[in-house]
């Protein structure tokens, strides 16, 4: 049996999506460890403790086991804290593979991740893959001052990205970036995108979703959903919100899902204080939704409650929320940048708008508002693509398939078993 370890230091496939720093990785290594089991591969995942309470080792369902690294305070930190302590996470991971079998390869997802990993795999004499997941030269283009992350993670970058065995991009803008900032081998990079559970995410009747979350029949509801941080500009949806309403030509909502916790308190999630003030600010306070964080079970009937799916990040190394509306049949209204220009067709799935640009984006939204039956075409061509192209399953085979060839075992024909019930993500 194919042995892999994955290595995903600040984002524990156990945590719950939503928090600042549980997202879409936490949701990537969690898939991929399931699908890559499913193949018949038996995978590990390290991750940092970061709860006294938690076992060291933990079995995840068939194949799966979640290794819980002691590096740092058993406490959850910032992920831009984590950097001191990923020594003693390499030592440990180093201690821990010359105590049992023999892994085939490590892919590491994060720049810490493959920091701790990159001397781990040489003394095991085992290939590297690394999934970025943000680079931080983009990082710091778009947030300036904001990013506090040191500037010692541009020389660790560099590093890795001259001794990894395999990069994997996750849209064509993730490889143009490796490539241009940071001189990588197009050779060595891999394309291979994030993806939808279609026992997660299909659609369903919008009436029904719709009077199930409370919301009003005939009301044009607009979704934002994904963490709670300034670069995803969810004040962007706000302000683009208020210049809908000032129009008088639609009566648009806005629910807002995400946040640290269940109750969307500004003491625990302090980004809900600042959207709360922009709302009041814009004279729409009455008309925005704050869900807080909800389970994943939960969200499709959000993403389907919704007449669109709203996200204008700064900027998206990928973006899984997109992907994950389209499977549900919604219009997306998203950033011209990263994985979402890679993901939603503009023109044909949804559209494509400037980051930071409010009045643009209610011009688009009032299109979808005006002209429900192209919103519904959208909505259509958009499940049509996301079921082609970004199945977790896709993703998981396209995986294996690197890590076969960088084992030297290519033409094995993977296998791929149905999740039975109750082998799926935990809610």
């Amino acid at each position: 049996m194919r042995k892999i370890a994955i290595v995903s230091e600040h984002a524990s496939p156990l945590a719950q999506a939503g928090g600042v720093d549980s997202g879409g990785q936490n949701v990537y290594v969690a898939q991929i460890a399931r699908r890559l089991a499913a193949m018949g591969m038996q995978i590990d995942v390290f991750t940092r403790l970061d709860n006294p309470y938690l076992p060291s080792e933990m079995e995840w369902g068939q194949n799966v086991r979640i290794v819980h690294v002691p590096a740092g305070p058993a406490r959850s930190l910032p992920k831009e804290a984590l950097l001191p302590y990923m020594d003693d996470f390499s030592v440990y991971m180093n201690r821990y593979f010359g105590a049992g079998d023999a892994y085939d390869l490590i892919h590491a997802n994060f720049f810490m991740s493959a920091m701790a990993a990159l001397p781990v795999a040489r003394r095991a004499g085992i290939p590297l893959a690394v999934t970025f997941h943000a680079l931080g030269r983009v990082r710091r283009r778009h947030q300036a001052e904001a990013d506090l992350f040191p500037d010692a993670r541009f020389d660790i970058e560099d590093d890795i990205v001259r001794h990894a065995d395999r990069i994997i991009a996750e849209c064509p803008q993730d490889k143009k970036d490796l490539i241009d900032l940071y001189q990588a081998d197009p050779q060595r990079i891999g394309m291979i995108p994030c993806g939808f559970d279609e026992q997660e995410m299909w659609p369903m009747d919008r009436a029904t979703a719709r009077a199930g979350l409370g919301w009003e029949p005939g009301a044009f509801y607009l979704l934002q959903l994904g963490r709670m941080v300034p670069r995803k500009g969810v004040d962007n949806v706000i302000r683009a919100l208020a210049h809908l309403r000032k129009r008088r030509t639609v009566d648009a909502r806005l629910c807002i899902v995400g946040g640290n916790t269940r109750d969307p308190l500004d003491a625990t999630t302090p980004e809900l204080a600042r959207l709360r003030a922009i709302a009041q600010e814009e004279g729409v306070q009455d008309h925005v939704e704050f869900a807080g964080r909800r389970a994943r079970h939960q969200l499709r009937q959000y993403y389907c409650a919704a007449d669109a799916f709203v996200t204008t990040p700064w900027y998206e190394p990928f973006g899984i929320t997109p992907v994950e509306a389209m499977a549900c049949a919604r219009p997306v209204v998203g950033s011209d940048t990263g994985g979402i220009r890679y993901t939603v067709v503009d023109g044909e799935t949804g559209f494509l708008v400037p980051p930071r640009e409010p009045v643009l984006l209610a011009d688009k939204l009032e299109i979808l508002a005006r002209d429900g039956a192209l919103a519904t075409r959208m909505g259509a061509a958009g499940l049509r693509r996301a079921k082609k192209l970004f199945t977790w399953d896709r993703v998981g085979l396209e995986l294996a398939r690197e890590f076969d060839e960088l084992t030297g075992q290519k033409g094995i024909s993977w296998p791929i078993r149905e999740l039975s019930e109750g082998q799926g993500l935990p809610a």
